[in-house]
């Protein structure tokens, strides 16, 4: 069995154009985001080991944040969190499997967190 490291970055909000209803489609919705994402990790870190042994939690930010503001609108949430999963498929091999929560902040009415969980694993 490999070992393996949990890289997390949550509750970033994130304004993204998304939705079907016509008042939704005209304006980007804020979203809450959490990633979860499992790596191969090496067999031992040590004091000095270097950052490439793992990830910048930048890359995870960057994938939840800029990389959807060239995208466009997304129809699903759905959508919104399988593009999170490619971005960081593609930029580092050894993302073995991404988790994404979201939260559409804007149709709760008492607090409640309303969204999504997809999980994607390398194929």
């Amino acid at each position: 069995m490999n070992d393996t490291l949990e890289l997390e970055v949550h509750d970033l909000e994130v304004p993204v154009l998304t939705g079907i209803y016509s008042e939704e489609t005209h304006l980007p919705q804020p979203l809450r985001i959490s990633l979860t994402v499992l790596l191969d990790a090496p067999a031992h870190f040590s004091p000095d080991t270097p950052l490439s042994a793992s990830k910048n939690y930048l890359d995870l930010k960057h994938a939840a944040t800029a990389a959807l503001e060239s995208e466009g609108h997304f129809t699903l949430i759905e959508a919104v969190a399988d593009h999170i999963c490619e971005t960081l498929f593609l930029q580092d091999t050894r993302v073995q499997r991404v988790k994404v929560k979201i939260v559409k902040l804007a149709i709760a009415e008492a607090g409640e967190a309303i969204g999504i969980t997809l999980v994607r694993h390398r194929r």
